[in-house]
């Protein structure tokens, strides 16, 4: 059943201080860690949907679908059946009820997820996926991603896109991958980008009304403080 941004914000607004906050941009900006700390101290629910589309990635690996074929990818699309727990200080991510948090982190699925994820079919169903979840979180939701203020959600309440440095970037997700070489993770994280920013369907973008925050030179508490202070007023403005 096909769940409209209209529902969505509809359903974000039946308690009064939820709401539903997008958060987007490349990796290595601090999405993740940013989007949870947000919504653990805010009372919101939380989604990652990278880790979704590593998921559906993971699955096509996992079924020996070939993944450079865009057809074969498309064909399957439907079959995995992927639940996301919201539980900011918790998060969970099952495929057909298996426990994936783990196994979509390699590097091997990292390498592959751009290609699954520009397939029209699979982005069509875990976009879906994800305006329902957002429309079942009556507490409000903080939801970050890659295109969530530009096409996912496009009436969230408030939409932040993080960005940095490729230096910096690379720097950070070097002393996540323990043994990391600098100068290939920043290759990596630029051949990411234009790959997300070039795709046809869901390109990563910045929203026209977004609020572009640039973590270069800010710690992780900063970040956090910053977008906590970006929703606390727009809860206070409405």
């Amino acid at each position: 059943m096909s769940t409209t941004v209209e529902t969505v914000s509809a359903a974000a607004r039946t308690a009064p201080a939820a709401v539903i906050v997008a958060i987007d941009g490349p990796s290595g900006t601090g999405k993740s860690s940013t989007s949870k700390a947000v919504a653990a101290k805010l009372g919101l629910s939380y989604l990652d949907t990278g880790a979704q589309y590593r998921a559906i990635t993971w699955w096509m690996l996992n079924n020996s679908i070939d993944v450079q074929d865009a057809a074969e990818v498309a064909t399957a699309a439907g079959k995995p059946v992927i639940v996301s727990g919201t539980d900011p200080a918790a998060p969970t991510i099952t495929v057909d009820g298996e426990d994936a948090a783990g196994p979509i982190r390699t590097q091997e699925v990292t390498s592959k997820v751009s290609a699954v994820s520009a397939v029209p079919e699979v982005r069509a169903r875990i976009t879906e996926l994800q305006r329902s979840i957002a429309a079942a979180a009556e507490i409000g939701i903080v939801v970050e991603g890659r295109d969530i203020g530009t096409t996912v959600l496009p009436d969230a309440d408030l939409k932040i896109f993080l960005t940095a440095s490729p230096e910096a970037r690379a720097a950070r997700r070097s002393g996540e991958l323990k043994g990391s070489d600098l100068a290939t993770t920043k290759e990596a994280l630029i051949k990411r980008d234009t790959a997300d920013s070039s795709r046809k369907t869901s390109p990563l973008a910045k929203a026209d009304d977004a609020v572009e925050v640039d973590t270069t030179d800010l710690t992780l508490q900063q970040v956090i403080e910053c977008v906590v202070t970006l929703v606390e007023e727009k809860r206070a403005a409405r």
